[in-house]
């Protein structure tokens, strides 16, 4: 194994790194080692690979050969029959009255999704948008429910930064909290 001495980076072979390549000044140009070979290893040596082979034919093979096509007799196996089941007279079919089959009338009433920042359930990673983590880049759940908003302390003064309702990192009022992402409203 080669290990980069720039970037530690490890590979099997090559001339340069594969991640930043550095060349190997220790590998360049090696020849190949001459190797002679062995007269008593080179027995299996054939021509073209057409070589006639003698394989007789052996007799008591000949009874288990299938014959091919429709001719063969079709074969009943009882015992692999497991989806048959015997016969179970006559059942009493009754409908259920109190089975309601449709669906409750539409009162328009649509839940709204949450909005707002979302927290990794597997790094803890707090972040605005994205399917992925940007963390560990494990996939975040869809929709997060929206915290209880506790008790709004009194207007911010021009130029105060105010706490971010998800993360409470201060932040500039209208502005997206720079730690979790979350719009920060300006309080009346």
């Amino acid at each position: 194994m080669i290990i980069c001495p720039v970037c530690d980076h490890v590979q099997s072979e090559g001339e340069e790194c594969e991640g930043c390549g550095k060349r190997f000044p220790g590998l360049m140009n090696i020849p190949a080692p001459v190797v002679a070979p062995l007269p008593e290893l080179e027995l299996t040596h054939h021509a073209g690979g057409r070589v006639p082979v003698d394989a007789p034919v052996l007799p008591e093979l000949d009874l288990t050969r299938l014959r091919s096509g429709p001719d063969l007799p079709a074969m009943v196996v009882p015992d692999l029959e497991l989806t048959r089941s015997g016969a179970t007279g006559d059942v009493p079919v009754a409908q259920m009255l109190d089975l309601d089959t449709g669906r409750a009338q539409d009162d328009g009433v649509r839940t709204a999704a949450p909005v707002g920042a979302v927290t990794c359930r597997y790094c803890r990673h707090v972040q605005a948008e994205g399917l992925l983590c940007d963390g560990c880049g494990m996939r975040l759940p869809r929709a997060r429910v929206a915290a209880p908003v506790t008790a709004k302390r009194g207007g911010a003064d021009e130029g105060e930064r105010v706490p971010c309702p998800s993360c409470h990192v201060p932040a500039w009022p209208g502005r997206a909290c720079v730690a979790c992402g979350t719009k920060v409203e300006v309080e009346a």
